[in-house]
């Protein structure tokens, strides 16, 4: 008699516990390199653990709460075979909010959902997130890879994550802040940033038959290069400007677009004019609209349009802020101010055309 079970088991059912632990060896390098010194305890655990202790030198900290995800831009990586640049696209989105209060990001947790754990695929991932984290100053404190066979292909897989950060009650930034004649600093995009692949991937892909591996002069590089440019992380760039001059809001530029996105922080009463004759923006912007017939409304309300955060600062911070932008390396400019609301029905508007 043959001593074989022949009964179900969750390897049979598509699900390879081994190689979830294999993944976990893998990354446990890059989160290491995310590690703040109030970080206790190392990957593996069941929750990962900050000492709050560090925030007694706070009066009255307020702690801020993000969760977001890649969106379909994931797709983009899965045809591409490239997975180490997608975690900075989600920890753009996840720590970006939270700066917008002022907040500094503390800490951030990830969820990779696959439909096949390929261990060194699942190590890319990882990798992209934790220099994420870096390059937002905070800590990849732990994480879950969750293997659904069945429900997503060998190859499919998506990404979340949720960070928290911390504001000084009596410095939280927003829409109290904000007076008319403070001006209106526009920093510049990486690119397409994570939102409106929906859209991109349909024009581009679908209805204008174009291959990520294609050459594109006015991109001066492949499509899927350009597709996969990471969102640009502006954490410690707002850090910065809070550090150097007074800030009296911020608005980070993703779905919704520009305008919409900025309304959010303005004020009853008040408006905010961004002019487009400020800035030019990237090729690709002008390739989705001219490739999908789309229509300025529809791609400004999709798409970032070249501007990624904003920063509203009195006139007066205007020259510091733009040098301190400038010595982090951040294009950046003022692109309109804050009015009275006039006749105006919404928040902000955009006025003119671009240069």
């Amino acid at each position: 008699m043959s001593s074989e079970t022949t009964g179900a088991s969750y390897a049979s059912a598509g699900v390879d516990i081994e190689a979830g632990d294999r993944a976990v060896e893998l990354m446990k390098e890059w989160v290491k390199k995310t590690r703040r010194p109030e970080v206790l305890g190392g990957l593996g655990g069941f929750a990962g653990l900050f000492d709050a202790s560090a925030l007694k030198r706070y009066e009255r900290p307020l702690l801020a709460s993000a969760t977001d995800g890649v969106g379909t831009k994931v797709d983009i990586a899965r045809r591409l075979g490239v997975y180490d640049t997608i975690g900075h696209d989600l920890v753009a989105m996840v720590m970006d909010d939270i700066v917008v209060c002022g907040a500094e990001p503390l800490f951030m947790t990830d969820y990779i959902c696959v439909g096949k754990v390929h261990p060194e695929r699942v190590a890319a991932i990882v990798k992209g997130i934790a220099e994420g984290c870096v390059l937002a100053g905070c800590a990849l404190v732990g994480g879950e890879t969750a293997e659904h066979p069945g429900l997503l292909g060998a190859d499919d897989f998506d990404v979340a994550g949720a960070g928290t950060g911390v504001v000084e009650a009596d410095r939280l930034l927003g829409p109290d802040r904000i007076r008319t004649g403070d001006a209106v600093i526009a920093m510049a995009s990486s690119g397409l940033h994570s939102n409106g692949y929906s859209l991109v991937r349909h024009v581009l892909l679908d209805r204008g038959g174009l291959s990520l591996e294609a050459h594109v002069e006015d991109l001066g590089r492949t499509l899927g290069e350009e597709l996969l440019e990471p969102t640009r992380i502006y954490s410690l760039d707002c850090l910065a400007l809070i550090r150097t001059t007074e800030v009296h809001a911020f608005s980070h530029v993703t779905g919704g677009g520009l305008a919409a996105n900025l309304a959010r922080v303005i004020p009853d009463g008040l408006h905010a004019v961004v002019d487009r004759a400020t800035w030019t923006p990237a090729p690709v912007f002008d390739l989705v609209a001219r490739t999908g017939d789309v229509e300025r409304l529809e791609l400004e309300k999709t798409l970032n349009i070249g501007v990624g955060m904003i920063a509203i600062v009195p006139q007066e911070s205007v020259d510091v802020a733009l040098a301190t932008l400038a010595d982090r390396g951040v294009d950046a400019w003022v692109a309109g101010e804050i009015t009275d609301r006039g006749e105006h029905t919404t928040g902000a508007a955009l006025v003119g055309d671009h240069a």
